[in-house]
């Protein structure tokens, strides 16, 4: 954005009418005095600087303007500017010859010099000269107030800068509004909310000579006012609670924006402000309200889409950080500098780069994995938990330690067993003293075998009906042949077999084998499935178990499903229920594999009995045929719930065999280990170590799900902060390897800043920075008139506008500057004559200014959203 005509011509036209004040509008210096930043650097910016500006790949000749050592420099042919000999100066000659092969511009330049730019150049060299910084990369420092002669309109020194701008323009201020508009100007401005009636009405009835003023600290002392600040500041910050691209997810930014909402209703300074939000983290010993600070450059997009490349994200999230750092806080374009030297403002692309290098060195990924809390996050409890969050970490490690104690003692007495264990000794362990009630091998081909089971030393007969299929074998039965039923089969055991009540416990394992095209019914169990039905079975649904206990289905019945896609066909399972009596679901459990992975509820209305005549069946129910592929062997049954750890060694009982079949020396480790897990569920002090843990840890878990997470930022340990020069900015394409650094043109950086964030962000307010105090009062002054002494708030560099009261603005850096004091800069502007104006305009007034810079009278403006 470019103003430079307007800015030329208004300066001469102030200095033809030989006017005095404190503004672009005005020469502040005696008749014809021509001065480098407010007449002279507009041309060149906007004329040369394209050719003969800082970026290298665009100059021209070899030569350049914005810098003085090149300006004044002799060269083969002359001079560029001889002070006080305009015609021996190569520069004026340039610009004055008729000859089309010299003149500059040339020709065919988008940008042709007027003769009232031609005549200014003139004069400088005439007058000496005298070369100048950047008026905005100069320190600034304190104008004396400037005389009026309407003094009695002065409130406070904002005042007389306005004024003087005024009389030099021969126009007057506006009467002050009326109160009503005060009162809504002054609540919509402080804190976004228009005033109630009562408001106004007491504001418009308080006789007192300070009504206003005690009107002004009324909103300030309200919550409002820091939520309206912090609004103008978030938007600045980026501030957003999703992750911007691809799903978007949800993310806790809140505690963030509250944080700052908090920051401006207790006043904090902005020196510290800032430095908390680039570097909170890396205060000593930071409190939590510090490492939230810094979820400034954590509102940034982030991104988990497939095919985007981490390291590219990486160099994306760095260049927003130096962008919007150098935006917020310095006014400055640097994106400019990514690809290239900046063409007009002195940002090297080595400096960007540089900058880059503090946010290269956080923790947190290039993907954002698609969830809510991406790391580095920060965990906030309630209140009500917060003692005991901060309890739970050292206690955990504690479990921890012991934990792992009790596993070393544990693998002591392991080894030490298993160097005697055979697969004899291993069955005697796994029978004794659990012995089931009833057992059915379903082992063949001897039908025998098939046929009965054992219930202790009593044989248990089955019957087959005499229809039935012949039965057929499946070789790879673990404990040799296994039966393949059918549902036509009818093979019916004795009515002892599985006769269980709903109050009383029992529990039933078995090895099963579900063909691919088996389809969903009852593996086995007593149901009678006329009449309501009535019973208990393990049933076969999709890819999952499940198991019913019914009186009448399904006003009195109880039903739970495995999770997860349990069932794997053509493979053969270890299948476990459990129930404890209570006719709850939490009491009926399917193991599988040795493991209780959770179950779903399908009822849970069970009251009455379960019991039931009918036989216990293999395949079928009492009048439903399960016709296809089912293999069946070592059925179970038990009048008690067997244990977690008993279900996981019969489940492993095959492996175990294994195992121990092979001579202590020969065994495989990795086997031996898999069995150590096994026995580790009957370790007394392991379990109760490990119980211990998950307790601790389970608890800790519950806390965190009801807390807050928010994301801040992190330093990486021990890492030295770098980056590269990225040639156009491509993320792979490397050239110089750089250090941590900030834009050397503007003011030095103490050889003792730390290399991190915190050195960055204390030389964003250090005393000789003049951009910062400059941009933040100047976007103040925006969020109050509308638009800022400079008009272009975003860019303070040699491109943006001239300040339209460049000493008023210095007098208001300084002033911030000396105590960053941000409410007292607010009731500064607030309380002066020059925003209580009444908006107001007169013919001449808009002749003369029609976009009220010169502020002849009050604000307004649409407000935005």
């Amino acid at each position: 954005m470019t103003t430079t005509p307007r800015s030329a011509c208004l300066s001469l036209i102030a200095a033809l009418v030989g006017l005095t004040g404190g503004s672009a509008f005005a020469a502040a210096e005696p008749v014809g005095e021509v001065r480098f930043n407010r007449d002279i650097r507009p041309i060149l910016a906007e004329a040369c600087f394209h050719c003969h500006g800082p970026d290298p790949a665009s100059r021209k000749a070899k030569m350049r303007f914005d810098r003085e050592e090149d300006f004044f420099a002799k060269r083969e042919d002359g001079v560029v500017v001889v002070k006080g000999k305009p015609k021996e100066s190569l520069l004026y000659q340039r610009i004055m010859t008729k000859d089309e092969d010299d003149v500059m511009p040339p020709p065919d330049a988008h940008v042709q010099l007027k003769p009232e730019q031609k005549e200014l150049l003139r004069r400088w060299i005439e007058q000496g000269g005298s070369w100048q910084k950047h008026w905005a990369f100069m320190a600034p420092e304190r104008p004396s107030e400037p005389k009026v002669v309407n003094a009695k309109w002065v409130r406070n020194p904002i005042d007389r800068f306005v004024l003087a701008g005024l009389e030099a323009a021969k126009l007057s201020p506006a009467p002050e509004a009326d109160r009503r508009t005060l009162a809504r100007r002054l609540s919509l401005d402080l804190t976004g909310l228009p005033p109630t009636p009562a408001q106004v009405e007491a504001f418009v009835a308080d006789q007192r000579a300070d009504a206003y003023e005690r009107l002004v600290d009324q909103l300030i002392a309200t919550p409002h006012y820091g939520e309206h600040r912090a609004r103008y500041w978030l938007d600045a910050a980026r501030y957003a609670d999703t992750h911007g691209v691809h799903f978007d997810n949800y993310r806790e930014m809140w505690p963030y924006r509250d944080w700052v909402i908090n920051a401006f209703n207790t006043n904090q300074k902005f020196d510290q402000f800032t430095i908390e939000q680039l570097a909170g983290d890396l205060l000593p010993n930071p409190t939590t309200a510090q490492k939230i600070a810094t979820g400034f450059h954590r509102c940034n997009i982030t991104t988990n889409e497939g095919g985007t490349i981490e390291e590219e994200n990486l160099v994306s999230y760095a260049r927003d950080r130096v962008e919007t750092t150098s935006w917020v806080w310095l006014g400055l374009t640097a994106n400019c500098a990514v690809c290239h030297d900046h063409k007009f403002d002195p940002i090297s692309q080595r400096d960007f780069y540089a900058m880059s290098a503090y946010f290269r060195n956080t923790t947190q990924s290039g993907l954002d994995g698609n969830i809510k809390d991406t790391p580095p996050i920060l965990v906030m409890p309630k209140d009500a938990d917060r003692k005991r969050f901060e309890e739970l970490p050292p206690l955990i490690e504690v479990a921890k330690k012991e934990r792992d104690q009790a596993t070393k003692e544990a693998r002591g007495r392991f080894d030490a067993w298993l160097a005697a264990a055979t697969t004899q000794t291993w069955d005697q362990e796994l029978a004794k003293d659990r012995a089931p009630l009833q057992r059915l091998a379903l082992t063949g081909p001897d039908a025998e075998g098939v046929l009965h089971g054992k219930a202790g030393d009593r044989v248990l007969t089955a019957t087959v009906a005499a229809n039935a299929k012949p039965l057929e074998w499946d070789a790879s039965g673990p404990f040799g042949p296994a039966a393949k039923v059918q549902g036509e089969m009818a093979i019916t055991y004795p009515p002892e077999v599985g006769d269980f009540e709903k109050d009383k416990p029992y529990s039933v394992s078995c090895w099963v084998k579900v063909g691919k095209d088996t389809p969903d019914g009852a593996l086995f169990g007593r149901m009678d499935n006329e009449d309501g039905f009535r019973g208990w079975d393990l049933w076969l649904q999709g890819g999952e178990f499940a198991s019913h206990l019914i009186h009448r289905w399904n006003d009195d019945a109880l039903k739970v499903r495995t999770k997860g896609n349990q069932v794997k066909r053509d493979t053969w399972q270890h299948v476990c229920i459990t129930y404890d009596g209570s006719a709850k679901p939490a009491g009926l459990k399917i193991y599988v594999a040795g493991k209780f992975n959770g179950s779903d509820t399908e009822a849970d209305t069970l009251k009455s009995t379960t019991r039931t005549a009918t036989p216990f069946q293999l395949a079928r129910r009492k009048s439903t045929a399960f016709t296809s592929n089912l293999a069946l062997q070592h059925l179970q049954f038990y009048d008690r719930v067997v244990a977690a750890d008993e279900v996981a060694r019969q489940a492993a009982t095959l492996e175990v065999r294994t195992l121990l079949a092979n001579a202590p020396d020969k065994r495989d480790r990795k086997a031996a280990d898999r069995l150590f897990e096994i026995m580790n569920d009957a370790d007394l002090p392991l379990t109760q170590a490990s119980a211990k843990l998950q307790a601790l840890e389970a608890e800790f878990k519950t806390v965190r799900e009801r807390s807050t997470v928010t994301h801040i930022q992190q330093e990486k340990a021990g890492s030295k902060a770098m980056a590269f020069v990225l040639f156009r900015g491509e993320y792979d394409k490397h050239r110089d390897h750089v250090e941590p650094g900030v834009f050397q043109a503007l003011h030095p950086q103490p050889s003792e800043a730390p290399k991190n964030r915190l050195g960055l962000a204390q030389w964003l307010v250090a005393p000789d920075n003049g951009l910062t105090p400059r941009v933040i009062v100047n976007r103040l002054w925006q969020e109050f008139f509308g638009t800022g002494l400079v008009k272009s708030s975003e860019d303070f560099g040699i491109m943006g506008d001239a300040p339209s009261h460049p000493e008023l603005l210095d007098w208001l850096a300084v002033e911030f500057r000396s105590d960053w004091d941000y409410r007292k800069m607010v009731k500064l502007i607030v309380t002066s004559a020059a925003y209580r104006q009444a908006a107001v305009a007169t013919t001449a007034k808009i002749e003369v200014d029609p976009a009220n810079r010169l502020l002849a009278r009050g604000p307004r403006f649409r407000m935005d959203a």
